[in-house]
């Protein structure tokens, strides 16, 4: 973890070396008030390293393999350890004299400012790890040694068979650590999470592995598997046996808290009246744009008739070829447009997503700025096999709005984003994207693509961008609304329905979602935020009458591009201060 140094400590030490050296000599003189032990550079990477070793499994999907099936200490005594190192490094970082430090390491200590922050919010203030267990089932997917073709296939076995090892000890952990009673929505989504990982460790796993013709290997693999399932098993079993206690409120995080976290995550200071304001404006504008578009789709038929018509236009061949094809098809828009650089040849893979991790219809893996030549997954959730016929077929979407999702996750997307980010120079803005910052662009792209002319008018493919914001716009409004106004899971499910004309599965999903993820209305913040910015910064460098406007969105894509963070920080960076973020 992040052994933080005390930088009296190591002047006094030094100084004392020097005089057990010469004891005639008289004491060196104090450094000046800016020098340090080590500069920014040597901090930054120190704190990197630090924190790989405190955060292992973040360290691997980063591509640092030298950490291959290490896990964190997820006890109560390592997670109060690691709340000691964060503060130690906050103070440590605080200390630089901010005028001896270049512009851009100025940047980067604000960047680390803000991971700290960020991750003390979550462990000493929200205490996630002590509430929440979704918290737990995003840090234990072992898809990068499955699927991310960084080693031979029998080198990723044997990092995964030390992964798995460590599950018995981890669930252990994470039964002692959870506070009971939890609310029956975090009981839900923890057995549906816990139970996928159980069935997912018996049963697909091995098949991963079968090309492996080591049969110690193969008999390691099998007895750790089954250990780890076992162990899942026993956790799924206690938060079964928990139901009966379980309430149907205890999700919100209050108010104070609520706000608290979108100040320490995102530097974003509002009070819940004026997120409100915001989230309801923005659900209005869309629902307008959706009256005109279903205006020339379907005229004189409901909204709701009108989002059902595009959403039963499937896509030919299904979900996964409709997605391949469509990749093809945006990469050349945005080369044909001029929309942004994309920095190299790398294409985004399609594949559904495994039966542990379907929380969400659609995600996409990408490998860190440590992995080179491995390839991202763009990644496709099948319907619940419990749900009724019709609700399987109403959750796959209409190809209009899987183009969009593909836009989000893929070009220009997430995948553009971090060919982008891995690319950096700076590790740290390439390890640390944001919630806000990464979610807020690929929602923004949407809304971009459709504006820079992506079907040429086509009313039916506006219906799928359209629907696919207010879902984001539900979901800022369900966030506020869920943790910090009383709000009730069934009020959002139906605000899903109602307003974002989603299907029934889909609402349960995403309503759900918001108690476990208070955090999901960054999409629409980050998007408005990188609305607001892109006007302002192409205000400031001044208009060119008769110029390509695609040219000056160009060239803003790839400044944001370019630097990563919180957005109120990328903004200071590229307009400076002062200015509204919405």
């Amino acid at each position: 973890m992040l052994a933080a140094t005390v930088r009296a400590g190591c002047v006094l030490a030094a100084a004392l070396a020097v005089l057990s050296g010469c004891a005639k000599a008289p004491p060196p003189a104090p450094p000046p008030a800016a020098a340090r032990p080590d500069p920014w550079p040597e901090f930054s990477q120190r704190f990197i390293e630090q924190y790989f070793k405190a955060n292992p499994f973040f360290a691997v999907a980063a591509g640092r393999h030298e950490f291959d099936g290490q896990m964190p200490d997820l006890s109560q005594a390592g997670i109060d350890a690691e709340i000691g190192r964060l503060k130690a490094w906050r103070s440590e970082a605080a200390g630089f004299d901010g005028t001896a430090l270049t512009e851009a390491e100025r940047f980067e200590r604000e960047h680390v400012y803000a991971v700290l922050d960020g991750d003390l919010y979550e462990l000493d203030r929200a205490r996630l790890p002590y509430s929440n267990p979704a918290w737990y089932i995003e840090q234990l997917d072992p898809d990068v040694y499955l699927n991310r073709p960084y080693a031979p296939l029998e080198v990723r076995l044997k990092a995964y068979i030390t992964y798995a090892r460590t599950i018995p000890g981890i669930a252990a952990a994470i039964r002692a650590n959870l506070h009971t009673p939890l609310p029956q929505v975090f009981i839900a989504r923890a057995v549906d999470g816990f139970g996928g990982f159980a069935s997912f460790y018996r049963h697909d796993v091995k098949a991963a592995f079968a090309k492996v013709n080591d049969p110690q290997l193969q008999k390691d693999l099998a007895d750790a598997d089954e250990a780890a399932a076992k162990a899942m098993d026993q956790l799924t079993q206690w938060l079964k046996s928990e139901r009966p206690h379980a309430p149907a409120e205890g999700y919100a995080l209050g108010e104070a808290l609520f706000l608290d976290m979108l100040k320490s995550t995102e530097q974003v200071g509002l009070s819940t009246d004026e997120l409100l304001a915001i989230g309801r404006k923005d659900l209005e504008r869309n629902t307008e744009a959706l009256r005109e578009a279903c205006g020339r789709y379907l005229p004189r038929a409901s909204l709701r008739a009108c989002v059902d018509r595009m959403n039963a236009d499937k896509a030919p061949g299904g979900v996964l070829e409709g997605a391949r094809a469509q990749l093809t098809d945006l990469r050349a828009f945005v080369v044909a447009q001029n929309l942004v650089t994309i920095p190299g040849e790398e294409q985004a893979q399609v594949a559904e997503a495994p039966p542990y991790n379907r929380a969400n219809s659609a995600y996409i893996n990408v490998p860190g700025p440590y992995d080179h030549d491995v390839p991202s997954v763009y990644t496709l959730s099948p319907p619940d096999p419990a749900w009724s016929a019709k609700e399987r077929e109403a959750y796959i979407p209409g190809r209009a709005s899987l183009l969009y999702t593909s836009v989000h996750e893929v070009w220009p997307g997430h995948f553009l984003q971090f060919l982008h980010a891995n690319r950096s120079p700076s590790k740290i803005t390439a390890l640390w994207v944001g919630y806000a910052y990464a979610e807020g662009w690929a929602h923004y792209c949407e809304q971009m693509m459709w504006d820079a002319g992506l079907g040429n008018g086509d009313p039916e493919q506006h219906v799928g961008q359209l629907v696919n914001a207010l879902e984001r716009d539900v979901r800022f409004l369900s966030a506020i609304g869920l943790h910090a106004r009383g709000m009730t899971v069934a009020e959002s499910e139906r605000m899903f329905r109602d307003q974002a004309y989603m299907d029934p599965g889909d609402s349960r999903q995403q309503a759900a979602r918001g108690t476990y993820d208070a955090e999901y209305l960054k999409y629409t913040l980050g998007k408005l935020m990188i609305m607001k910015l892109r006007e302002d910064w192409i205000a400031a460098q001044g208009a060119t009458p008769g110029a390509d406007p695609h040219a000056a969105w160009h060239a803003f894509h790839d400044r944001f591009l370019a630097v990563t963070g919180p957005i109120p920080l990328v903004r200071r960076q590229l307009v400076g201060e002062g200015g509204s973020l919405f």
